[in-house]
């Protein structure tokens, strides 16, 4: 008898697990969403005491989000992203700081029942190349700092099929060098504005 009580136990604990486990994940893929993105990077650099210009550039990647309702997700992409600067006057006028990373802007999005969002939140880039051999500096040494980070906020529209445009600029809280060569302060910022777009799945 006790044998009995005990099976009926585990078997009633075995369907509850798996109807709570088929719940929960058919719950999240409710709410889970892929989808892919690409676009134009305008980028230069904030708080330089020499003249920049702006660089163009790209960014491309993923991103997968988890909608809390209709209006608000949290949405995390991985972009590969160039950015940089051109030098204007002095000696290095028109030489260019390129820099490449890969970025994680992890954002609050908020959208109207119409397609309208608004987007904010913040951003972390790793350094995966550079270019800067002209400026004289040794090829050995590694001018911009490896971990950029900062805060993005952007807005878009995006269409019932999940085809979508977007604007963002993003703004580093962190100095992109810490080498000190002649002609070029090391307490200057990247700054990023972006022109997406992108599909969700």
């Amino acid at each position: 008898m006790k044998i009995l009580k005990k099976l009926f136990i585990g078997s009633l604990f075995l369907v509850s697990a798996s109807g709570f486990s088929q719940s929960f994940f058919k719950n999240l893929q409710e709410h889970l969403y892929f989808g892919v993105k690409a676009g134009a990077n305008y980028s230069d650099f904030t708080n330089a005491d020499f003249d920049t210009e702006g660089l163009t550039g790209f960014h491309a990647g993923a991103l997968v989000g988890y909608k809390f309702n209709d209006h608000f997700a949290v949405q995390e992409e991985f972009l590969y992203s160039t950015q940089g600067a051109k030098i204007k006057g002095g000696t290095m006028d028109g030489e260019d700081i390129k820099l490449s990373y890969v970025t994680v802007p992890i954002l609050l999005k908020y959208k109207t029942d119409f397609g309208l969002y608004f987007e904010a939140g913040p951003q972390i880039g790793i350094l995966v190349d550079e270019d800067f051999t002209s400026l004289g500096i040794s090829s050995d040494t590694k001018f911009a700092e490896k971990i950029d980070g900062g805060a993005a906020a952007g807005i878009g529209y995006q269409f019932q099929n999940g085809l979508g445009i977007g604007a963002r600029y993003y703004h580093s809280f962190t100095d992109v060098t810490k080498i000190k060569t002649a002609g070029i302060n090391s307490d200057f910022q990247n700054n990023t504005t972006q022109v997406s777009l992108f599909y969700i799945f």
